[in-house]
């Protein structure tokens, strides 16, 4: 079970709240390793976006890239997530990396596809639904870019090295939307960030 594996994760701290199954802990990774994945993420950016265009063009101004799975940094950080969450690597989507410059944000929004959204079938039809989510912050800008989770009034702030991680779905398998989020205006400096998706079955 995800929840036991993260449990036994030294310095893992998990949120007090029925709403959801969320979870921190610091010093995930290292610095070096940090710089590494940054120059990955600068060497390969562009715009964002989104699975389900709302309208609001300024929903996700962040630029981001897929991070090539052959990459020594970016094996030893899957290999430190399975570590960490015991989930079949085969379940998870390619590591994504986001840069945010000043005054870019990824309005509140969940991880999960929208079970009636229109493009459910395009993204969920061979994988399945999203389950967990892992987030590591690369760095610390230097005001803004915190990760704010609005049912539970909890704001997470930028530090280096930095995991949080969540289960997208309640227990009886149903998407949670007090897993709605918001990656926060950086208001000086950048913001670099890592996502890791699973998925209820195989991604390929």
């Amino acid at each position: 079970m995800t929840v036991d594996h993260l449990l036994a994760w030294p310095g893992i701290r998990r949120t007090p709240s029925p709403a959801l199954d969320l979870f921190h802990t610091r010093a995930f990774l290292d610095p070096t390793h940090c710089a590494r994945l940054i120059e990955l993420i600068d060497a390969n950016r562009h715009p964002s976006t989104i699975a389900d265009p709302n309208g609001d063009a300024y929903f996700r101004t962040s630029e981001t890239c897929d991070l090539d799975a052959e990459e020594p940094a970016v094996q030893e950080l899957e290999r430190l997530l399975h570590t960490l969450t015991g989930i079949d690597p085969h379940h998870g989507e390619p590591v994504q990396g986001q840069r945010y410059a000043v005054g870019q944000e990824f309005k509140a929004h969940t991880d999960y596809f929208e079970p009636n959204g229109t493009d459910y079938q395009q993204y969920c039809a061979l994988a399945g639904q999203r389950t967990w989510t892992a987030m590591v912050y690369l760095n610390e800008p230097q005001a803004g870019g915190g990760t704010r989770f609005k049912h539970i009034g909890k704001t997470f702030q930028p530090e280096q090295g930095k995991l949080l991680t969540w289960n997208n779905r309640l227990p009886d398998g149903r998407v949670n939307p007090a897993t709605l989020h918001h990656g926060m205006k950086v208001r000086k400096g950048l913001k670099y960030v890592i996502t890791k998706w699973y998925r209820e079955r195989p991604w390929q």
